[in-house]
C-alpha cells in the first residue's frame, strides 16, 4: 500500500467536463477484464484516485494502480487494495527515445527480456510499439 505518483498531463483521454470521474475511472479498469476487477472501489478526488478493496492478486492489483494512473489528468494513485501479496510494486516511468528493448536491458541486463514487460503491462498495452514518453509500467521480477 501506498501513493504512487504519474505524470498528471499525459495518458489516457478519459474525462469529459461533467463526467463523473469516479465511475468513469471504474468503468475504465472493468473493461480491462481483470480477473476481481469488480472487487475493487475507485473514487477519483482532482488529481488523486483512491482505489480500495481486497480479493485480488497481486498481479491485478498493480495492473489496475498503472492503469488508474496512466489516465490524463491522474497525479497520483493510493493504493489501499488489500493482497496477501506483501511484495512492492516494482515499476519504470518511460523516458523520450525509450522501447521496451531498451527498458528490459536496462532493469534485467537483456534486452531480449522486453516480453515479460509487454506481458506484465497487457491488456494496457496492445503491442510492444506502443509506448509513451511519461507513461508507468509495471516491471515484474
Amino acid at each position: 500500500m501506498g501513493l504512487f505518483s504519474f505524470l498528471e498531463t499525459v495518458g489516457t483521454k478519459l474525462f469529459g467536463r461533467a463526467e463523473d470521474k469516479s465511475a468513469a475511472l471504474q468503468k475504465h479498469i472493468q473493461q480491462l477484464n481483470l480477473p476481481g476487477s469488480d472487487k475493487i472501489h475507485v473514487s477519483v478526488d482532482g488529481d488523486k484516485v483512491t482505489i480500495s478493496g481486497d480479493g485480488v492478486s497481486q498481479e491485478v492489483k498493480e495492473k489496475i494502480l498503472v492503469a488508474a494512473g496512466n489516465v490524463d489528468g491522474i497525479k497520483t494513485v493510493d493504493d489501499q487494495v488489500i493482497t496477501s501479496d506483501t511484495r512492492e510494486i516494482r515499476t519504470y516511468s518511460v523516458k523520450p527515445g525509450d522501447n521496451l528493448s531498451k527498458i528490459s536491458k536496462e532493469v534485467y541486463g537483456d534486452a531480449n527480456q522486453y516480453h515479460k514487460i509487454f506481458k506484465a503491462n497487457k491488456p494496457m498495452l496492445t503491442s510492444p510499439d506502443k509506448i509513451y514518453p511519461g507513461q508507468v509500467l509495471r516491471i515484474p521480477d
